[in-house]
């Protein structure tokens, strides 16, 4: 899944999918998407599950980039300078949209390792063609950079980073995004991994068989 059409999810139209890894990760001492999660690195748990959800991935990542070269997957570097947040990777994941011809990006942090299996097809049942970003929530709140964004929206998305614009939430709903619920379960799908203690926890989720 490394090029050619972006897959079609319902009645949105084509859509490419983007893992969300370029963060400063200074909590963790390393780059996230490195870091290992029940024996293998924590964007490839990420990977497992969204990837059959969309035809064609990507992965924002302002590291060394021959470190995820064994990927073979597209890694976008931010375009704007000083590493302005989410929303620089998202532009980016836009802007490699439109150039395969996808409608729609999907997103997902690399901290998200248990992002649901059905993700991408819930939050495409409720886009609206021509309409706004649609975010993904659960009990614990507003996950907004597990979201699907409208291609249409990257001039936008330029402009507003070019005006200050940082916050991924506010800015998505100033276009007019909707949100979908998510169901915890007992563990929370969109649970993120900041900390040490975070992935710990993690480890013995999957250990427990609850991942």
């Amino acid at each position: 899944m490394t090029g050619g059409e972006a897959r079609a999810e319902g009645t949105v139209g084509p859509v490419a999918g983007l893992v969300l890894a370029g963060g400063r990760s200074s909590r963790m001492g390393q780059d996230k998407a490195l870091l290992a999660l029940a024996g293998r690195p924590l964007i490839a748990h990420v990977l497992d599950r969204l990837m059959p959800q969309v035809g064609c991935v990507a992965v924002s990542f302002n590291g060394d980039a021959a470190a995820l070269a064994h990927l073979g997957l597209p890694l976008l570097q931010d375009g704007a300078p000083d590493r302005p947040g989410p929303l620089a990777g998202v532009l980016a994941g836009l802007d490699w949209a439109a150039g395969i011809g996808a409608d729609w990006l999907a997103t997902v942090p690399v901290d998200t390792p248990f992002v649901p299996r059905d993700l991408v097809a819930r939050l495409a049942a409720a886009a609206v063609p021509g309409g706004g970003p649609v975010l993904a929530a659960s009990d614990s709140g507003l996950h907004p950079t597990a979201a699907l964004w409208p291609v249409r929206l990257r001039e936008d998305l330029r402009l507003a980073l070019d005006q200050g614009q940082r916050r991924v939430a506010g800015w998505a709903l100033d276009q007019g995004a909707v949100t979908v619920q998510f169901s915890s379960g007992g563990t929370d799908p969109f649970v993120n991994l900041n900390t040490p203690e975070d992935l710990a926890a993690a480890e013995a989720l999957l250990r427990g068989g609850r991942g």
